[in-house]
């Protein structure tokens, strides 16, 4: 089994927050401490157009595509793999809302889908054109209730069952036909999250099955908070298999305190502070505490190895709350129609570094085991030899 980090906001917390991180008072690169641990995909989103109407960046890694050549083209200096996470918006899309980018107003489907398709292949070319090696690519990010809404909305019914999956499959198959043109090896991945929702999967992916929708991977979300303790999400991982793809777990998280890194303001300003719904007994084997967090990762990764999970991304372990790093600027929360929310890092108590950038105790247990390839390459060996 593999494993990823979505760092996609590194290159901003370097070069505009001046983040450092530490193995206690030692300094070091995380990167570098990443791939050390044999961490070795780095996931990362494209946003369309990230800026406001006088240039203002939205923030939260302002990751278009100028952002994702570099940390893409870094990323591989130092020895990872490349996942692109293409939203098709300007800002943040997830279950909650996928929003036309700016520039793509106006437009009917046939139109969006022309501009999936010249944007995908226009960025995929780029990359290319920069020497940058993509093994995935996803197509649309947590598009659980579709993309590009509202054409592209999986509109609920009564029965819980949605429809319109027609001008979704639109949509996703022209980018997927700019995947396989420019990056033809490129393993493509669908992106779901209420990973612990065997009725929503089972109905998206047998209409992407009877669409004959050409992808490669299923991309599951998972957060306990929101999608369950283990034993829920590991049945739907097995309960996915029945659709003959590799499945991938593209995004996790789970944080390591309540405690809010701002004194002066309430915590509710964190995005999860210990009001969650998740299973009473899971939470107790597993609190937000550095050492829950810890016993989190470890048991997490045994129990996807198990399940035959082909690759675990953890989402964002580098986003700590130096300097002023927030989720969106003003206009960023203007377009995404979320101007009540604060504006200051909801994420920070997520990351695997502490609010001081000091490595926590799940960071060394966010690693292969290694000795066990070493066991297992060692066998073959002996095996070819003989």
């Amino acid at each position: 089994m593999r494993l990823g980090i979505d760092a996609s906001t590194y290159i901003e917390m370097e070069t505009v927050h001046h983040a450092k991180y530490f193995d206690g008072n030692r300094e070091i690169e995380p990167l570098e401490a990443f791939n050390h641990n044999g961490v070795d995909v780095m996931r990362i989103r494209i946003w369309n157009d990230p800026y406001g109407k006088n240039g203002e960046p939205y923030l939260a890694g302002t990751c278009d595509v100028d952002n994702f050549i570099k940390l893409a083209t870094l990323a591989e200096e130092k020895g990872y793999k490349i996942m692109a996470d293409f939203h098709y918006s300007d800002f943040w899309a997830d279950p909650a809302k996928q929003c036309i980018p700016k520039q793509w107003k106006g437009l009917d489907l046939n139109g969006l889908a022309e501009h999936v398709y010249s944007f995908t292949a226009e960025t995929l070319k780029t990359a290319k054109s920069h020497g940058i090696d993509i093994e995935f690519i996803q197509v649309g990010n947590e598009i659980t209730n579709g993309i590009l809404w509202p054409f592209g909305h999986l509109d609920e019914q009564p029965d819980g069952s949605r429809i319109n999956y027609e001008s979704l499959v639109t949509l996703l198959n022209a980018g997927i036909k700019a995947c396989r043109e420019v990056y033809p090896k490129a393993g493509v991945i669908l992106h779901l999250e209420r990973s612990y929702d065997q009725k929503v999967y089972n109905e998206f992916y047998s209409k992407m099955q009877e669409a004959g929708v050409d992808y490669d991977i299923i991309g599951m979300s998972y957060y306990s908070y929101w999608h369950g303790p283990f034993e829920q999400f590991f049945a739907n991982v097995e309960n996915c298999k029945k659709f003959g793809k590799r499945i991938m777990v593209v995004e996790l998280g789970r944080a390591f305190t309540t405690e809010d890194y701002v004194k002066s303001e309430d915590s509710e300003a964190l995005m999860v502070n210990g009001g969650t719904h998740e299973d009473a007994s899971f939470n107790a084997r597993y609190p937000l505490t550095e050492d829950g967090q810890r016993r989190f990762v470890k048991d997490f990764l045994a129990l996807a190895k198990q399940h035959n999970i082909e690759l675990v991304c953890y989402w964002e372990p580098l986003w700590t709350p130096c300097g002023e790093n927030c989720w969106a600027s003003d206009a960023g929360k203007e377009y995404v129609h979320s101007d009540k929310r604060s504006n200051r890092n909801e994420y920070a108590n997520h990351c695997l570094f502490d609010y001081d950038g000091r490595k926590l105790p799940a960071f060394d247990e966010y690693r292969v085991d290694l000795s066990c390839e070493r066991i297992l390459f060692d066998r073959r060996a002996k095996s070819v030899r003989k």
